[in-house]
């Protein structure tokens, strides 16, 4: 127990047998119940995990590999059945350091906040640690999450150290969820359309001999396309479904504008420089007016946003 409340922490573990170990010796004394998710696994992490004797260990094994958000999402499931308060999740690689579990259950218990996250920007003293590609693609990561999750004060959205409120996460629909590593980012687009209030916390993060399941190239590849999928579906969910706001009116109207006025000035300039014929002026205003007046709107739409941002 912590303050009085219940705290269940899920650990999602896909080939993590030289650090799940560790990871379970290392859990503070207050946590109640440790739901080690074993995702199909080749390397005996459920064994490896076993062999602690931690009587706080429950052990889920999945026949076929469900990828960090399935995993996750059945230790979650785990425990609200079996009456967490709070509920912790971290990788079963060793990165997420045990002892900083404390200010992410602060921030809920003491500060109100739904649900908290590790943010590794916070710790300054851990960036000189961070692999050089991690930290660039984390930084675009984040810009482009802000922008589809609505939580334009969070940082760092991959850090997969976070603790939620059990009333918090049983009103998230977790059978729509990302189940790979769109996972984290896909609460908090998640959260957003509840309007629950979300916290960084200072997390510096450990980087040893483990290895990344992450391919680069399919992240690049998918990522895209599910930040624009979600991003519509979070202004949907909030702005038009449960409350219809200005914000969906000056989006859409200015996505509207902006991209006629964008590819008729485009098809313009090629006319141009196929028939070599100069444009008359108002035939150029005809792309340029509604290309300005779309970028105005779209500018409108985001700062509303923001101040729409669960404080």
């Amino acid at each position: 127990m912590y303050k009085d409340r219940r705290i269940v922490t899920v650990v999602p573990a896909h080939d993590e047998a030289p650090h799940i170990g560790a990871v379970i010796r290392t859990m503070p004394g207050f946590v109640d119940d440790i739901i080690v998710v074993d995702d199909a696994s080749e390397d005996g992490t459920a064994e490896a995990a076993m062999k602690c004797g931690d009587r706080r260990l429950v052990i889920l094994k999945t026949t076929e590999v469900r990828g960090v958000g399935g995993a996750t999402i059945l230790g979650y499931r785990k425990a609200l059945e079996i009456g967490g308060s709070i509920i912790v999740k971290m990788d079963g690689d060793g990165q997420m350091p045990a002892q900083h579990l404390a200010p992410l259950l602060d921030a809920i218990i003491d500060q109100g906040y739904d649900y908290a996250k590790g943010n590794r920007f916070l710790a300054a003293e851990s960036l000189g640690f961070m692999p050089r590609h991690r930290l660039v693609g984390n930084m675009l990561l984040t810009f482009l999450t802000k922008l589809t999750s609505g939580y334009w004060q969070i940082f760092d959205p991959q850090n997969g150290f976070t603790a939620i409120r059990n009333e918090a996460l049983g009103a998230l629909d977790l059978d729509k969820m990302d189940k790979g590593f769109f996972f984290e980012n896909d609460m908090l687009i998640y959260l957003s359309c509840q309007s629950c209030r979300v916290k960084d916390v200072a997390m510096p993060a450990q980087y040893g001999s483990e290895k990344s399941d992450i391919n680069i190239i399919k992240i690049g590849l998918t990522f895209p396309f599910l930040l624009v999928r979600k991003f519509f579906h979070r202004i949907y969910q909030k702005y038009v479904l449960r409350d219809f706001s200005p914000i969906a009116l000056f989006l859409f109207l200015g996505m509207g504008l902006f991209f006629w006025g964008l590819l008729f000035g485009l098809y313009l300039w090629f006319r141009t420089m196929l028939t070599g014929r100069a444009t008359p002026t108002g035939t150029i205003m005809l792309s340029l007016l509604p290309l300005i007046l779309g970028f105005q709107l779209l500018l409108q739409a985001i700062v509303l946003d923001i101040q729409q941002t669960p404080k």
